[in-house]
């Protein structure tokens, strides 16, 4: 494991209390780099006897708030004060404040106490969150419990979607690690979980009408690394890690692989296709497919429901004759045209229940470019276009594939796996310095195309990954990296800047017993 100095911010910020005079700036370290900071003289220190003021729809944040003081002092002991309009910290709801950010909030600190502004709860949780980093990276400076500048920050993200992707269905890591993993993404403000539940090697949440799905397809022997075997989430679970993640305005995405990866499906249910595709010329199919989305709607309130739609094989549709039939008899010209018109009629059923659906590339139907499995243009003719809702999620093909998406009206989610994979090529990660150059947003698009791209992804495959200490030395830190792509605008962007402030976050990671990765040296100036 390697650092770029031993606790290099604490370090920076220590010798700044020792040599700042009394009305000299000691500059903020935050991660995500925020948007605007203006600085005061002045300093606030947190009290042993702390007053939170909050209105009664911010219980949640003013709860979080109060453990935040409790973890980077001892000693402190705050008193939550819900109605009041003053206190030593105070949150307030005011839908005028950066109106136009969701997600934005305004931090106020001034001696006499510290004013968390936004429009939306999510806004003050994310305000909390950068004033833990100014007050543990004070403690650690000084030794003495939230001594900090005053100032005033105004922060927003860029993007509106800051995923991070777990894959349990390759190897089962259980729920204590994916609390753990939410916490940290709330720290660095991402807001999707994307959990892949459902794949060739296992079937990993509870359906109650399908028991075999889960005695049976969670049970799969269907990879040399993995050892998880029937492991999966109860519905009970599941419920419990969704009110957590909301707790701190996270939304889980559940992706669960139709009509390829399904091999754990057909394991359970032989009827529903062959080796790992599903017969979707089969009423049943589409009915179990219904029945299975009804349970995990009710599971997950969120409005996106993933069905991943990429590496389907085709060959099966191809030489089953009553599949081939079936497209005869209803003019679908090709395995790909099958693949749309069956993902266009679960989106308009999605649809009618609020939600909206997302697949990868390969549910547009085309032809992918730099695709590593047979791409025959003839499979690839299609007779209807994609439903216009649907979110493509970009992982594979070039950019310019990314762009004539978004030229053709989709919303996209942009997961370049060349950028973005913390698994790609095995052992061999993308350098730290790589992962932050991602730009979701390409270049040559208009103002309103910009507007398309919904943010990023970063995904951490497991088909190599088979327990929390390898999965963690590939996660972090780049993961922070990922978050200041998505949070940061790009003119603010830099990579010297973010290995200073990564310290802080390195030094949380230790105390959490989390193994991190390589950390790349600062860039040597020109």
């Amino acid at each position: 494991m390697k650092t770029v100095s031993k606790c290099c911010v604490a370090v920076c910020l220590l010798s700044g209390f020792n040599a700042y005079g009394k009305d000299e700036i000691r500059p903020y370290s935050v991660l995500p780099e925020p948007q605007q900071v203006a600085y005061s003289k002045g300093s606030f220190k947190l009290k042993d006897k702390l007053t939170i003021a909050f209105p009664p729809k911010l219980a949640n944040e003013a709860t979080y708030c109060r453990d935040v003081a409790r973890h980077v002092s001892a000693a402190a002991n705050p008193i939550l004060q819900e109605g009041k309009k003053s206190g030593d910290i105070t949150l307030v709801l005011d839908a005028s404040v950066l109106s136009k950010h969701p997600e934005g909030y305004i931090l106020d600190i001034q001696s006499k106490g510290i004013v968390i502004k936004a429009n939306a709860p999510a806004g003050i949780l994310y305000g909390i969150q950068t004033l833990r980093q100014l007050l543990g990276a004070a403690l650690e400076a000084s030794g003495q419990a939230g001594t900090i500048q005053c100032g005033t920050i105004t922060d927003y993200p860029t993007l509106g979607w800051r995923a991070f992707l777990l894959d349990e269905a390759r190897h089962f890591l259980g729920k204590e690690v994916v609390l753990k993993l939410l916490d940290n993404m709330s720290r660095l403000k991402m807001n999707v979980f994307h959990w892949h539940l459902v794949d060739i090697q296992g079937w990993r949440i509870e359906i109650k009408k399908y028991p075999e799905l889960t005695k049976t397809g969670a049970a799969r022997d269907n990879s040399s690394f993995n050892k998880s075997f029937a492991s999966f989430y109860t519905q009970e679970e599941i419920r419990e890690i969704v009110a957590y993640a909301a707790a701190r305005h996270i939304t889980i995405v559940p992706e669960i692989e139709i009509p390829g990866h399904s091999g754990a499906a057909i394991a359970s249910y032989p009827w529903l296709g062959s080796a790992d595709v599903l017969n979707l010329t089969n009423p049943a199919v589409e009915d179990f497919i219904k029945d299975m989305l009804e349970e995990i709607i009710a599971l997950f309130p969120g409005n996106v429901i993933h069905i991943g739609g990429d590496e389907v094989t085709y060959r099966y549709w191809k030489n089953t004759p009553s599949i081939v039939q079936y497209m005869q008899e209803h003019n679908i010209l090709s395995p790909a045209d099958l693949q749309v018109s069956f993902t266009n009629r679960i989106a308009h059923w999605l649809a009618a229940k609020n939600r909206r659906i997302m697949g990868w590339n390969e549910v547009l139907g085309k032809v992918i470019p730099d695709y590593w499995r047979p791409m025959l243009p003839e499979d690839h003719i299609i007779t209807q276009p994609l439903t216009s809702n649907a979110i493509v999620h970009c992982w594979e093909g070039n950019i310019d594939l990314i762009r004539e998406t978004i030229q053709e009206g989709y919303d996209i989610v942009n997961s370049f796996h060349l950028l973005t994979y913390l698994d790609l090529l095995g052992n061999k990660y993308i350098p730290l310095e790589k992962a932050y150059s991602f730009q979701p947003v390409p270049e040559g698009l208009t103002a309103e195309q910009q507007k398309k791209v919904l943010g990023l992804g970063c995904q951490m495959w497991t088909e190599q990954v088979p327990d929390e200490q390898n999965m963690n030395t590939k996660v972090y830190p780049r993961i922070a990296a990922y978050a200041e792509v998505g949070w940061t605008a790009p003119e603010k962007k830099d990579y010297n800047s973010f290995l200073k402030r990564l310290d802080y976050f390195l030094a949380e990671w230790e105390k959490q017993g989390i193994r991190y990765g390589q950390v790349q040296p600062i860039t040597a100036p020109n």
